[in-house]
């Protein structure tokens, strides 16, 4: 990884800026958008149709080769809909597509490249028709691993965890980890054992206080000279 060279207060205007892309671009296409929601490289953030709901505390990373992408096209009389909870982690190169409704709960985890959708978008025989949606149902605090795939009518349960590359075609009762194409439980999680959340780091004043202080840290001896030669040394 490179060497961050951007002084303190250079990184603190940036973050700025990326609210006010937020604001001024995002926020107008989503029905909802929650208190504390952080987007990193927003302009990498492509959201179509309409509602598109994303909660309190939501955590949206995208890239230039990963952008995320958050539709809704919706293929019957009811609508399409995306409902993310608070307290969410969506990685670069998510893609959620919705043609009837996605439902994400509170505290989820969506790593790189994870795909998911409430539609074949075409039916096996009439391929110019866009076939049934059913809609997909994500619990709480699950987490789904990298370039996993969660297809129509799907429901995962609290907790689960979905490994990397799973394809996901019927649903994971709570508490599992599901692998495989097709995905099937391969463990159950221990109950005995308390579940840490995004959650409980969010609803802690203490450690919430304490995330600024790396950066401090890290940036404290970068000067603005050191950056701009950084700058011209690409």
């Amino acid at each position: 990884m490179r060497k961050d060279y951007r002084p303190y207060i250079i990184k603190k205007l940036y973050l700025e800026f990326q609210q006010w892309y937020v604001n001024r671009f995002l926020r107008p296409r989503l029905k909802y958008l929650g208190k504390g929601t952080l987007f990193m490289k927003p302009w990498h953030v492509e959201i179509f149709g309409w509602p598109v709901e994303i909660g309190d505390c939501v955590h949206v990373v995208a890239s230039s080769d990963k952008k995320v992408r958050l539709s809704v096209w919706s293929l019957t009389t009811e609508g399409g809909r995306i409902h993310i909870g608070n307290y969410c982690l969506i990685s670069p190169g998510v893609r959620i597509s919705a043609a009837l409704e996605v439902t994400i709960g509170d505290s989820c985890m969506i790593a790189h490249s994870a795909y998911i959708t409430d539609s074949d978008w075409h039916d096996i025989y009439d391929r110019v028709s866009g076939g049934k949606p059913l809609p997909v149902k994500i619990g709480n605090n699950v987490w789904i691993g990298d370039s996993a795939i969660i297809c129509k009518g799907v429901t995962i349960g609290d907790n689960s965890i979905i490994g990397a590359g799973a394809v996901v075609v019927r649903d994971i009762p709570p508490n599992s980890v599901a692998a495989g194409n097709p995905a099937g439980v391969v463990k159950q999680l221990d109950s005995h054992i308390k579940i840490r959340t995004r959650a409980d780091c969010f609803l802690n004043p203490e450690l919430m206080a304490q995330i600024d202080t790396p950066d401090r840290d890290f940036l404290k001896d970068n000067t603005l000279l050191g950056w701009l030669r950084s700058l011209a040394s690409l």
